[in-house]
């Protein structure tokens, strides 16, 4: 039998009526409880909509004049519908408070510095969080890790620094006193002594402000065409003495001709330290070779070449870190320039030659040990 008009209406109203009236009570449930569990508030919404259906089919069909027999019928039907559906939703919200639990369970852990696996035995929604969740905790230990790390490093850095400045406020306040008591038979052999401790301490505040600028990122560069062999003419002139000191002789081979774009002053300073750097270490008495190969149109590499021993191939990556001290293979002669150990020459190289936009990296090689820089020629 079709339904007409005003049977279709009553129907409607009277579902619209009791839906409304359940959802209401419903709403009243969910304000009253806010700040309860998700797991709440999801079995409250899932009785209302159970008890909403269940009420509208009673009512329709009480005022539908079934015999008592289907009536009871209807009512038997719906009546265990809605106990099964209750049940079900309870179930269902202890799932979600358990799958919510472990995610909080997760969370804590995390912040207790753990790593926690995903959950994938749960809801695709909850599982995707606890991958992220996962992953988030890898990322965090790998990152504690680095900065126990770099705060070790940082510690050792300035142990280093602290005795480095001490050597010469050491020697100048031994000089000082000295002169003081009148028991030099050379004042001016002193005073020359002193003037080399006060250039080491100059020397290495200057690296310090230097590495400062390169860290924070202010370091401005002035880049021009200049000549590569005036670059390492200068600065072969700077370590001379140093040079003659240890009996090295520095060489150049294909310097000639070549122009880059770079700051003159800062490429100086690069050039300076990768010979200092290598002056110190290769034996004494031996050469130094500063070559240069163009690498493609827009760059070439200059090397700088001692017979030295070397580092061992695992702390090739590490030379040009902040602090980063050789080993027994390659540990310095004793020399008067006295912060040889600082560990900030190749550090400030790398810094300079990254902020023209090159790199750098060192290699064994049969006849020694090579520090390459890239450079480029032309402007960005």
């Amino acid at each position: 039998m079709i339904l007409n008009s005003s049977e279709l209406l009553f129907i409607l109203a009277t579902a619209a009526a009791c839906t409304t009236a359940v959802m209401l009570v419903a709403l009243l449930v969910l304000r009253w409880g806010r700040r309860r569990s998700i797991a709440f508030q999801f079995t409250v919404v899932v009785i209302a909509a159970i008890v909403s259906i269940a009420v509208t089919t009673v009512v329709a069909t009480a005022q539908m004049y079934l015999s008592a027999h289907d009536l009871q019928v209807v009512l038997w039907v719906v009546g265990i519908s809605t106990v099964m559906s209750l049940l079900a939703a309870l179930v269902s919200g202890r799932a979600v408070r358990r799958a919510f639990a472990k995610l909080r369970e997760s969370v804590a852990q995390v912040g207790a510095g753990d790593v926690v696996a995903p959950n994938s035995d749960t809801w695709k929604e909850v599982a995707e969080v606890s991958v992220q969740l996962s992953e988030a905790s890898e990322r965090l230990a790998a990152a504690r890790d680095e900065i126990a790390r770099l705060d070790a490093s940082r510690r050792q850095f300035f142990a280093w620094i602290s005795h480095d400045l001490r050597t010469p406020l050491t020697g100048i306040s031994a000089l000082a006193e000295a002169l003081d008591a009148g028991v030099v038979e050379d004042p001016s052999d002193y005073l020359r002594q002193i003037r080399a401790q006060v250039g080491t301490m100059n020397r290495l505040v200057d690296d310090l402000f230097e590495l400062s600028l390169i860290q924070s990122g202010t370091l401005k560069l002035r880049p021009e065409n200049v000549e590569l062999l005036d670059i390492v003419s200068d600065a072969v002139a700077d370590v001379s003495q140093l040079a003659a000191a240890r009996g090295i002789q520095i060489s150049h081979a294909g310097v000639e001709g070549r122009i880059l774009w770079a700051d003159p002053h800062e490429l100086t300073r690069v050039v300076v330290n990768l010979l200092t750097n290598s002056i110190r270490y290769a034996p004494a008495n031996s050469q130094i070779l500063v070559s240069a190969d163009q690498r493609d149109e827009s760059s070439l590499v200059l090397s700088v070449l001692d017979q030295g021993s070397g580092v061992a191939s695992e702390d090739l990556s590490h030379m040009f870190e902040i602090g980063w001290r050789a080993t027994e293979a390659r540990t310095p002669e004793q020399e008067s320039s006295g912060s040889a150990g600082a560990g900030l020459g190749l550090a400030i190289v790398r810094g300079i030659v990254e902020a023209h936009g090159g790199g750098v990296n060192a290699e064994q090689l049969p006849e020694g040990f090579r520090l390459n820089v890239a450079l480029p020629t032309v402007a960005a």
